[in-house]
């Protein structure tokens, strides 16, 4: 194990050359590029983009051209005034038709207005939904990749155990060749330094296994080697005046919002149908027909035509007046849901900066016993070397040190998480 690690030690900065930093940058980036579900919520914008027109609100035109052309072929069997008679048989003609028609929507109860407002509603929504989005994926690199950094903070911990096993084991070795050594340290100092070595592999392959982790999230490839050189900072300038008064902002209060909007339109639509309705209705006909005997050898005319239709409800089993109930309570449902939302959001933004604060709090006391802590092991061991302490003095220090390192460390990350989570709520969150 000595010569493993003297060799690591050796190769590590050429293998630092061979593998590439990652930013928080470079990884929320990726992410944003390649992540599929952001991918398909672009999707989601551009299918109500397109959709969002007065043709699909049914306020243009609709124009269509027709055009046929028949061959007859009949018997003809006629009787007249003064008592004559015809019968013909196997009358061949032909008849050709075509034209050109178009109809637009004059007035239906302003539906086409309220329709085109929810199309551009939905649109919104889509937008503000994409965001949010966005915003997820942020806050998940985020959080891994700052677990990460906790990982790697571990991993010196352990380091400091492993260099201050090893330094006990040396002096327990020097008092040894002097014969002042007893068998229980040295079996004590030895196993320490073991277990150090042995957590030191396991907590290498539990940063490695993050490290997959982070790659399967910005959907990079797994073979991808690359190190992280970053510390955890906590931005101290959040207070609850400013985060309360943005948590309005938070995209999914934004889209419950909109879809109070689109529920409204769609009373309005519902509401249209119980009005008259009012349609400019052109065209141009052409039409023209032959026979080869009979009464009428040519029927031909064409010109244009205009006309308005007016279609007037009357009764159709009180369908519209139920789909209005219908619709007006939707709205009311989407309005509690939207202030149900909004309570909800409130009261974990409290308690995420309750927890924010807490961790603030937690860290500056424990920055003191850490340095207390460190110093306390540097002490033990001075006296350890000069038989002022026992072994097990030096293990107890290396405890706490140990407790309060890993202590200091948590409540870092708790802080940071809790920091990410309230500036996700308030749409705040950047890097």
């Amino acid at each position: 194990m000595k010569r493993f690690y003297i060799c690591f030690a050796l190769f590590l900065p050429l293998l630092l050359k061979a593998q590439t930093q990652l930013t928080l940058k470079n990884a929320i980036d990726t992410a944003l590029k390649s992540n599929l579900d952001i991918q398909i919520a672009k999707n989601y914008v551009e299918i109500a983009r397109v959709g969002n027109t007065y043709g699909m609100a049914g306020g243009l035109p609709n124009i269509s051209a027709s055009a046929g052309d028949n061959i007859l072929l009949n018997n003809s069997s006629q009787k007249y005034s003064d008592g004559s008679e015809t019968s013909l048989s196997n009358l061949l003609g032909n008849s050709v038709n075509a034209g050109i028609s178009a109809n637009i929507v004059l007035f239906n109860g302003f539906k086409v207005l309220a329709t085109k407002k929810r199309f551009s509603y939905l649109q919104k929504q889509s937008e503000i939904e994409l965001n949010g989005q966005v915003q997820d994926i942020i806050a998940a690199v985020m959080i891994k990749y700052y677990d990460i950094v906790r990982q790697q903070s571990y991993l010196e911990i352990i380091q400091s155990m492993l260099d201050v096993s090893k330094k006990k084991l040396e002096i327990v070795n020097e008092k040894n060749n002097v014969g002042l050594a007893n068998g229980v340290d040295m079996m004590q100092a030895q196993t320490d330094y073991n277990t150090a070595e042995q957590n030191m592999t396991i907590q290498q392959l539990v940063i490695d296994q993050e490290k997959a982790d982070l790659l399967l999230l910005i959907n990079a490839k797994s073979s991808m080697q690359f190190f992280i050189d970053d510390s955890i900072e906590i931005d101290n300038m959040l207070v609850w005046d400013s985060i309360s008064n943005c948590l309005k902002r938070n995209p999914q209060l934004l889209s419950a919002e909109q879809q109070v909007r689109i529920n409204e339109q769609i009373v309005k639509e519902t509401t249209a149908q119980r009005y008259p309705s009012l349609k400019l209705n052109t065209a141009y006909n052409f039409a023209r027909t032959d026979n080869n005997s009979g009464y009428t050898l040519l029927n031909q005319y064409y010109g244009p035509s205009v006309g308005l239709t007016l279609q007037v409800p009357i009764f159709n089993g009180n369908i519209y007046k139920t789909q209005k109930i219908i619709a007006d309570l939707n709205v009311d449902n989407s309005k509690l849901q939207q202030e149900n939302l909004y309570n909800l959001i409130t009261t974990t933004a409290i308690k995420k900066y309750l927890s924010f604060t807490t961790a603030l709090k937690q860290v500056e006391s424990q920055k003191v016993n850490y340095e207390l802590s460190k110093k306390l092991v540097d002490l033990v061991l001075q006296n350890f070397q000069f038989g002022q302490a026992t072994i097990l003095d030096v293990k107890a220090a290396q405890n706490s040190y140990e407790n309060a390192a890993y202590m200091l460390i948590n409540f870092k990350y708790a802080a940071k998480i809790s920091e990410i989570e309230l500036k996700q709520l308030i749409y705040q969150l950047t890097y």
